[in-house]
């Protein structure tokens, strides 16, 4: 229903899923992500959109209204966090990157972990090597930036947590705290893929904020 009323633009990161895998490893980077998920945009011809993410597509999310807010209508960031702004913090987060890259280079696609959500998606991934050059790359972090965007967001904001996400509790609290207008929306029986294990309740929650979102722009005479 959400793909009939509104337009749906679904990617895959670079080194992930049936994305290519470049080679060279600088090719993998918040950066590099943000020009991608511009040149989508652009390439459909849409100006101004939701941006929503789930996890480390959650972090992107913020990153990209960073680079580009007049492009971001709302935010939807699923069990995800705001990064780290203590340099310490930070270190143990990309250590923990680095070595998933590891497992990927020695093991392959078995380095795969067994939970649901990306269960389904094992026979969707074509390169291990890509997902090892995309955690050095995309999902480690290098400074604070986001997390110091938190109270200058001025976009609806909607953050999603599945109940059982214990990992992400207390990041998704501080960002309702610091995200001025934010909601936070606590999907029971769920884990960090909330959109797979509860999708109704999902998906009647983003369709609901969407409503909201596009009545409050006619309100305003946008």
């Amino acid at each position: 229903y959400v793909r009939q009323k509104y337009k749906l633009i679904l990617w895959e990161m670079r080194g992930h899923g049936r994305s290519d895998s470049p080679e060279d490893p600088a090719e993998y980077s918040e950066a590099r992500t943000m020009e991608d998920m511009k040149l989508i945009l652009d390439t459909e011809g849409v100006n101004e959109a939701v941006i929503g993410g789930l996890s480390l597509g959650g972090y992107m999310t913020f990153a990209f209204y960073l680079a580009d807010p007049e492009m971001t209508k709302a935010l939807i960031p699923c069990d995800t966090g705001p990064g780290y702004r203590n340099p310490e913090a930070r270190e143990g987060w990309n250590k923990m990157a680095h070595e998933r890259a590891d497992e990927f280079e020695s093991q392959g696609l078995a380095a795969l972990s067994d939970s649901t959500e990306v269960q389904a998606s094992v026979s969707v991934h074509k390169s291990a090597q890509g997902l090892a050059r995309a955690a050095r790359g995309m999902l480690t972090q290098v400074d604070g930036r986001v997390m110091e965007l938190l109270p200058n967001i001025t976009v609806p904001t909607l953050i999603v947590l599945g109940a059982n996400d214990e990992p992400f509790v207390t990041a998704t609290d501080y960002m309702e705290k610091k995200i001025p207008g934010s909601r936070k929306l606590v999907i029971a029986d769920a884990g960090h893929a909330s959109n797979m294990h509860q999708p109704q309740v999902f998906n009647d929650a983003v369709l609901q904020f969407l409503d909201e979102v596009w009545k409050s722009q006619d309100r305003a005479g946008s």
